[in-house]
């Protein structure tokens, strides 16, 4: 489907599936998944000379002035690449935190340095027994001489053995359900008081559970407000929604061409599958699937930084329950008409599949953004 790209859009466009095209095929991703970093940094510089890394944030702060839109013209092609590199996690997640919360000092002091690759940040939002809901917070912040004392347990932290910082939102007052008392904390992992277990995602990619017994964080290290942090845990985890639905349909358009050239190629009964009408029908159904959920991806990140918060939460429920609905689909027709190879380490296609399966379970599943669209529209019993 096309879409109407300004000239700089293209252009970002363009440098991004160059570089998927010429530096970045199956068999290098899989070297890099099993290194020590997970990623190559070498690739991060580049990215970070090219002006991904600053996509979306202010001139003022080293960035070039962009959007969601920018997010998912990148995270498409992220997505057919199956690019490593931690970008969602530092680029949509952890600057957009800083930006929406942090204060000027900050700012200056981590914006920058972001857009120009030297600082990687990850946001440890989820904890055990959590599931999705952002305001299911158990890990406390107590007051102490200078700053705060954290404990607590966060889960499934992407990349955040590859980060320099990770944001660490902990309960500063009420229960562990409340919706207010929650605070943002600018956290070194490599501090006193706090362990990383890191482990690999079933796509290959890294993920760490963080675990707080005393880690002492300075005043000058909360982030925004005390207590306040929810709503911009909220519109973060929004934005990721939106960019893992580019990311989704970019892996969607790889698998309808890569299995569209298999059947080109395999033979049965003496002539090529491709020539199979039922094959043809569920082909075309695989690309029908990615083609809607490219369109709804792509109009919710043209117009989510104009949106209010209710507007952003309604448009990232809908690209992830729809992106969700079609990534399973295609994934699936895509394993069942390349037979047992589709499967194969070897083979570009299962990974693809694993990602997606990734992808519908970050920030939110299919079915519990279709519950939340039902709560946003009807109110919260609708959904139950």
């Amino acid at each position: 489907m096309a879409f109407d790209l300004t000239e700089e859009q293209r252009l970002l466009q363009e440098s991004a599936l160059r570089f998927v095209e010429r530096e970045y095929d199956g068999a290098r991703r899989r070297r890099l998944v099993v290194s020590e970093d997970g990623f190559d940094p070498a690739n991060w510089t580049q990215f970070a000379e090219l002006g991904w890394l600053g996509v979306a944030l202010p001139d003022a702060h080293g960035g070039s002035d962009g959007g969601m839109a920018e997010i998912a013209v990148l995270m498409e092609a992220i997505g057919r690449g199956l690019i490593v590199e931690p970008f969602l996690s530092t680029v949509v997640l952890g600057a957009g935190m800083v930006a929406e919360l942090g204060s000027d000092d900050q700012k200056a002091d981590l914006l920058p340095a972001i857009a120009g690759g030297t600082r990687r940040i990850a946001v440890a939002m989820g904890e055990p027994q959590a599931r999705y809901d952002l305001h299911d917070v158990a890990a406390r912040a107590e007051e102490t001489e200078g700053g705060y004392r954290l404990t607590g347990h966060k889960s499934v932290v992407l990349d955040a053995a590859a980060a320099d910082i990770v944001i660490v939102p902990a309960r500063t007052a009420g229960e562990s359900r409340d919706k207010d008392g929650i605070t943002a904390f600018l956290v070194d992992p490599a501090g006193d008081g706090v362990e990383l277990r890191t482990y690999r995602t079933i796509d290959g990619l890294r993920g760490a559970d963080v675990l707080l017994d005393g880690a002492v964080v300075q005043v000058d290290r909360v982030l925004g407000p005390p207590g306040g942090a929810l709503p911009a845990l909220r519109c973060a985890a929004d934005r990721a929604a939106v960019a893992l639905g580019a990311e989704a349909v970019g892996i969607m358009a790889v698998l309808v061409e890569m299995t569209g050239d298999y059947l080109k190629t395999r033979e049965q009964f003496g002539t090529t599958l491709n020539r199979f009408q039922a094959l043809q029908h569920r082909l075309v159904d695989m690309y029908t699937a990615q083609q809607t959920a490219e369109a709804l991806a792509f109009r919710a990140a043209a117009g989510f930084d104009a949106m209010d918060a209710a507007e952003g939460a309604r448009a990232a429920s809908a690209v992830k329950a729809e992106t969700g609905r079609a990534g399973k689909f295609v994934g699936q027709q895509a394993i069942q008409l390349h037979g047992g190879i589709g499967m194969t380490d070897e083979y570009d296609a299962g990974h693809y599949f694993k990602r997606l399966s990734i992808i519908d379970s970050l920030f939110g599943n299919t079915d519990h953004h279709l519950r939340r669209l039902a709560d946003l529209k009807y109110g919260p019993a609708a959904g139950r």
